[in-house]
């Protein structure tokens, strides 16, 4: 019974979460594209500057000190120095909003938590990325979503 339960559980976080992404094939990952994603990444940088302002006293009302939300990058988990969007083509690319505060660091894994806006994930013979779908969803609904549901947990 456990097991039933437990996949339906991830059946349906799984649904959820695929909603808000768009797969994108190897053959279709292009010019075109990095403007939507630079347009995305962008956005994003907009939304957490604007979210971060609004909840700081927030944050530090619950004794949470030094909300920090940012446009995280990185390649194959490494955070390079410099490194930006004109890059988002390359292989194991991968970009995301972080949020952290208190004592977390900017660290790969230690963000309290993250939404991705981009990742293009290479295998041995074809790649494929995965797309924050601002058609339908709203990032920052999505953002403040992800901001109050840490405040519950507090």
């Amino acid at each position: 019974m456990f097991d039933k339960l437990k996949k339906l559980f991830m059946d349906k976080q799984n649904q959820e979460t695929d909603d808000k992404y768009i797969l994108v094939p190897e053959s279709e990952i292009n010019e075109n594209l990095k403007k939507d994603i630079v347009k995305l990444e962008e956005v994003g940088e907009a939304y957490s500057e604007i979210l971060q302002h609004k909840y700081r006293n927030i944050f530090e009302h619950d004794g949470k000190q030094n909300l920090k939300i940012w446009v995280c990058r990185d390649i194959d988990g490494d955070q390079l120095p410099n490194l930006s969007s004109e890059q988002c083509l390359e292989k194991e690319y991968r970009s995301q909003v972080a949020i952290n505060f208190d004592g977390f660091t900017d660290e790969e894994d230690a963000y309290v938590h993250y939404i991705q806006l981009w990742y293009y994930f290479s295998g041995y013979f074809k790649g494929t990325g995965t797309l924050y779908d601002l058609l339908k969803n709203h990032l920052e609904a999505d953002i403040e979503e992800k901001l109050e549901e840490i405040l519950k947990q507090l």
